[in-house]
């Protein structure tokens, strides 16, 4: 998992690749490791040599939270719905509610674009839009910012902060979409 100089040990430049990997902000290894997130920020930039016990404790929280942690792919759906910029604001609410979601990636050529949701429709409605008239519109007119992505291995900590701002998050790999995630999927760990 780690790159090793000659005498067997981590070098520092992982400690920044294997946090940005588990999708980690310094802030959360800070609060993990003890080790203060402007001591982190200055090592990942090779500003500063730090001591042995504070390398020991930034490589043992990491390696707490690669194992330790329940990762977004455990709890994201598999089926990813969305709608392309072509389809019409009706197609995209009829998607919504057959397959019971409030928000979805819209798609341009495979790729994902951005992102439409229940409460942009509703708010176009509210702000006086003929709803017959909404419907027959294309969906690109409405389409808002991408939902974030993450890596299958992110931690659950990580994805809750991102779903703190943000309806849902894309997992993917390799540029492949492979699954979403919601608050509604952090609640059922609650459930469980």
């Amino acid at each position: 998992m780690y790159a090793y100089n000659a005498m067997n040990l981590p070098v520092l430049p992982e400690i920044g690749r294997i946090r940005r990997k588990l999708g980690l902000s310094q802030t959360q290894l800070a609060r993990k490791s003890g080790v203060s997130q402007s001591l982190i920020a200055r090592i990942e930039s090779g500003k500063i040599d730090p001591g042995y016990s504070k390398v020991v404790a930034l490589f043992s929280a990491l390696k707490n939270v690669d194992k330790d942690e329940t990762s977004v792919s455990e709890i994201m759906a598999h089926k990813v719905y969305g709608v392309s910029t072509s389809e019409t604001m009706e197609r995209a609410a009829s998607k919504m509610k057959l397959y019971g979601i409030s928000q979805m990636p819209v798609f341009e050529k495979g790729k994902i674009i951005g992102s439409i949701s229940e409460s942009t429709i509703l708010s176009q409605i509210a702000s006086g839009a003929d709803a017959r008239d909404l419907s027959k519109r294309k969906v690109t007119s409405f389409v808002e910012d991408p939902l974030p992505t993450v890596n299958p291995s992110t931690p659950l900590t990580a994805v809750s902060t991102l779903l703190d701002s943000h309806p849902a998050v894309i997992v993917m790999e390799k540029g492949k979409v492979r699954g979403i995630a919601s608050k509604s999927d952090l609640l059922k760990m609650v459930h469980k």
